[in-house]
């Protein structure tokens, strides 16, 4: 049985609205021209999020649903707007992974400067503050070779994400009695989007029972009405005093 989910990864672009949003354009266009040298297919995503009031996080989250990718790269060509790059993060269901691009060299510093460094430093608190799950790379800025690199290794991060999210694990063994030492260790399953279920040795031991004797108040004289309050004859039970 072959149930390794397929990974169909995108890029999406963001850009700060006081940076020319071209640089990002740019930036990750250079990024996928590096994956296609590698032989590593992406989408990508034409939409490029940029900041202010009317922030465009709705028109790049369509673009993706309709693409079908399950797994997103958010990349910082310059500074990027931390609020809505983060958004997009909580709105797609999917692994997300977060990136910056490094100065080409010194001369960008006086004419394309785009401190997507410190902008990468802002969204990791922004995603900490907003309790937004995605992944940074140890190091997450660099230049389009290195970019790619960090995307490609990516690829089995998000495919681990991505089965252990449609995973079911079912648990036999006894109950503590201590009910969080029980359930400590699954919980950061359970934040993976796992299902658990859990069976205890007493609930297996019923089981057999009901399938051995499938109606067990049926083998007592009574009808199983003995000591529940009903009376062994036909007729009705006189009141009495207690």
């Amino acid at each position: 049985m072959n149930n390794i989910p397929q990974v169909k990864m995108g890029i999406l672009a963001v850009s700060r609205d006081c940076f020319p949003i071209t640089l990002s354009e740019k930036r990750r266009k250079a990024i996928v021209a590096k994956l296609k040298e590698k032989n590593f297919d992406i989408y990508e995503c034409q939409t490029i999020i940029e900041g202010g009031i009317d922030a465009n996080v709705m028109e790049a989250y369509e673009e993706i649903k309709k693409s079908g990718i399950n797994a997103l790269v958010v990349f910082l060509g310059n500074f990027g707007p931390e609020g809505p790059e983060t958004a997009i993060a909580k709105l797609f269901d999917g692994p997300v992974m977060y990136i910056a691009a490094a100065e080409e060299n010194v001369g960008v510093l006086s004419s394309d400067r785009g401190d997507a460094y410190c902008g990468m430093l802002n969204a990791s608190y922004n995603l900490k503050l907003s309790g937004i799950k995605a992944y940074i790379p140890e190091y997450p800025v660099g230049d389009a070779e290195y970019c790619a690199g960090e995307i490609i290794d990516f690829l089995p991060i998000a495919r681990t994400i991505l089965g252990l999210k449609d995973l079911k694990i079912i648990t036999f063994g006894p109950r503590p009695f201590d009910f969080l030492a029980c359930n400590a260790p699954i919980a950061p399953l359970f934040k993976l989007g796992v299902n658990v279920q859990e069976n205890s040795e007493l609930d297996q031991g019923l089981q057999g029972a009901r399938q051995r004797s499938p109606h067990p108040r049926q083998d007592q004289g009574d009808g199983g009405r003995a000591g529940r309050g009903q009376p062994l004859s036909g007729h009705p039970a006189q009141a009495g005093p207690v």
